[in-house]
């Protein structure tokens, strides 16, 4: 969801959510004639991608391509504030489920806070063995992180982005998925995708009831307050942790802060066989709303944690080619006749030059 700012401080795409009616239908369905049995369950995929704020673009570029070693698979704006970047960083494809994205605000932007209501913490997936690797990383580069710890017999580690955004390395020897082959961490250890995420919550029933009925995960385990759900069999990038925190304080969006996590559905016909299941359960969803790279609906689960579900197609390549991602500075249709005046408002970004 984009986070286009008005007057009131609220965005606009936010705006159409609460001002949406619940009973909204659309009676439209794209005619695909195969979907995967998942799909065909109403059932979400997966993690799709993970949006946060974050302060300085550059910062923001160096830290997650120069170090994470992430590629920049995109360079775009916030279609609701033109003025703002929103760049997003994958694996070599830009594969759902590797995409985390994020809007800079600036030195301006208001700090956000990390509590319930909120994803707390972003995990990314690295290789069975690549957890010293990153340990030296971290410490050649001044970044603190604590860890590894053990988790659910995981190695993880954790630590802070530039804006102090909470993020884990956890070490897996399941995961396949194709990590950045070209790309300035060697690949034997690059980050794969995401592993899970964490949902901080002051009462985890409603949470857990609507992943679980609406969403069609399943739980796995549990350890003190963190209750782990998984998206089919699970795996890196199918798994979720609802954390029971009563205690803690509500959080804060802004600078350093998840603005919302997206999960995957496979076409338009499954997204809104979905929303029509959230919809008749008494959910608050908003229209699909064209982003472009992926169609979206938006609605706020039981613990008020911005939820969107996500078309996989069209993809990244909508625009460029794969060997070009996120070269150009790429503008939506409608956008396109006020480029000269949106790139005048834009700082002129620097790509790590490893990633060249």
């Amino acid at each position: 969801m984009s986070v286009g700012r008005d007057a009131s401080g609220d965005s606009i795409a936010m705006r159409i959510l609460n001002n949406s009616d619940g009973g909204f239908r659309l009676s439209h369905f794209i005619d695909h004639e195969q979907e995967s049995l998942i799909a065909m369950k109403n059932q979400i995929l997966g993690l799709h991608h993970v949006t946060a704020i974050s302060g300085e673009p550059q910062k923001t570029l160096d830290f997650y391509a120069g170090i994470l070693g992430l590629r920049l698979v995109k360079k775009t704006v916030n279609f609701d504030d033109p003025g703002t970047y929103h760049l997003y960083f994958g694996n070599e494809e830009g594969s759902p489920g590797s995409i985390m994205t994020f809007f800079p605000w600036g030195l301006s932007g208001l700090k956000g806070r990390i509590g319930t209501g909120q994803v707390s913490t972003t995990s990314f997936s690295i290789p069975d063995g690549a957890t010293a690797f990153w340990i030296e990383k971290l410490k050649t580069h001044n970044i603190e992180f604590d860890g590894p710890q053990s988790r659910f017999d995981e190695d993880v580690l954790m630590l802070r982005d530039p804006d102090g955004l909470q993020l884990e390395l956890v070490a897996s020897d399941k995961d396949d998925r194709l990590s950045w082959k070209n790309g300035p961490v060697p690949e034997k250890y690059a980050i794969r995708g995401f592993y899970h995420v964490a949902l901080s919550v002051e009462e985890s029933e409603g949470t857990a009831a609507l992943v679980t009925e609406t969403l069609g995960c399943s739980k796995l385990d549990e350890l003190d307050n963190r209750f782990r759900y998984a998206v089919g069999e699970g795996g890196a990038g199918k798994l979720m942790d609802i954390l029971r925190q009563p205690n803690e304080a509500p959080g804060r969006m802004g600078v350093g802060a998840v603005h919302h996590v997206a999960w995957r559905t496979s076409t338009e016909a499954s997204q809104l066989e979905l929303r029509q299941k959230l919809v008749d359960k008494g959910n608050h969803v908003t229209p699909v709303l064209d982003r472009n790279y992926f169609r979206s609906i938006y609605f706020r689960e039981p613990g008020q944690i911005l939820f969107e579900i996500a078309t996989d197609p069209p993809g990244f390549t909508l625009d460029e080619s794969k060997e070009n991602l996120g070269r150009d500075l790429k503008l939506p249709t409608w956008l396109e006749q006020r480029r000269e005046e949106i790139e005048k408002r834009l700082p002129v970004l620097l790509v790590p030059e490893s990633q060249d």
